[in-house]
């Protein structure tokens, strides 16, 4: 009788372990520098509420394979397909050029480029190839990338103009931000016009403060990289607001070697003919 009960008992527990379960999940933390084409998920941005869906009855989180409810066989919810439009769309597209399904910038419109580019990330994966952004691409793409900064966003320019520092409301100042990457020719705090920056690399910083233009040359050529610095506005030593070829061919994926490049030829030759020595420059983030 003991035998037969001890018997009874070891089949219990193997039946037990038979219908429990335990999986496990990889988690993707490589830690990549900006521009890097694949990445894990940086600091705390995994787990937190991804970008809200932009058509109607998308208000499940995105990485949710199902809809609350839905039978096992049900098809993922669609988040995002073509034609629609926001900032949500430009991230999805941002990350896509990360792992370089996505080769032109993103615009913030689902169009045939992103169309073609999710079809190939879900083939890749072995996902139906609908070209539609649906809630299990979503999961798979935010696992293998992570949070677009802003210059990944807007990587030639667009991006809309920060607040003015204070010390821009009063004058005739060049505003350039940091932040948002623009320059707001600002008289007496009315925003004249405003154009896309860069800067310079960790490498050759440009410098931060209130400084003042004391040098304009219209075909400055750089005596030290021996570069082309059209509409040259200097400010601070060596360090000036001018033209980049570079900048316009290459967006953000360039840095200056500490001047304040402008990729718009148009607007900054209408900023040099306006702009005078003793003009105030204000760099801030």
């Amino acid at each position: 009788m003991r035998t037969t009960g001890m018997g009874r008992s070891l089949a219990a527990l193997v039946a037990l372990a038979a219908v429990s379960g335990c999986t496990a999940q990889a988690v993707d933390a490589h830690g990549n520098t900006q521009g890097s084409t694949q990445g894990g998920t940086h600091g705390s941005t995994r787990g937190k509420t991804p970008p809200s869906a932009s058509k109607t009855d998308r208000s499940a989180t995105p990485g949710d394979d199902k809809p609350s409810g839905a039978s096992p066989s049900a098809a993922p919810k669609v988040l995002w397909s073509r034609g629609d439009k926001g900032n949500d769309v430009r991230e999805v597209q941002a990350r896509l050029h990360q792992v370089a399904w996505l080769i032109p910038a993103p615009t913030g419109t689902y169009d045939t480029p992103t169309v073609d580019a999710v079809k190939g990330f879900q083939g890749k994966r072995g996902l139906p190839r609908t070209g539609e952004l649906d809630a299990v691409t979503w999961q798979r793409l935010r696992g293998m990338t992570h949070k677009p900064a802003a210059w990944e966003l807007y990587p030639y320019g667009g991006q809309p103009a920060a607040r003015p520092d204070p010390r821009c409301m009063t004058g005739r100042v060049l505003c350039v931000s940091k932040t948002s990457r623009t320059l707001r020719w600002m008289i007496d705090g009315r925003t004249v016009s405003e154009m896309d920056v860069r800067f310079g690399s960790q490498y050759t910083p440009t410098r931060e403060g209130v400084f003042s233009v004391y040098f304009k040359s219209r075909y400055h050529v750089s005596t030290i990289y021996h570069t082309s610095m059209p509409y040259a506005m200097f400010f601070s030593g060596g360090q000036a607001v001018h033209y980049s070829p570079d900048f316009a061919a290459r967006g953000y994926y360039g840095a200056s070697h500490g001047c304040v490049n402008v990729r718009d030829e148009g607007k900054i030759a209408a900023l040099f003919a306006q702009v005078r020595d003793g003009d105030k420059v204000v760099v801030y983030w």
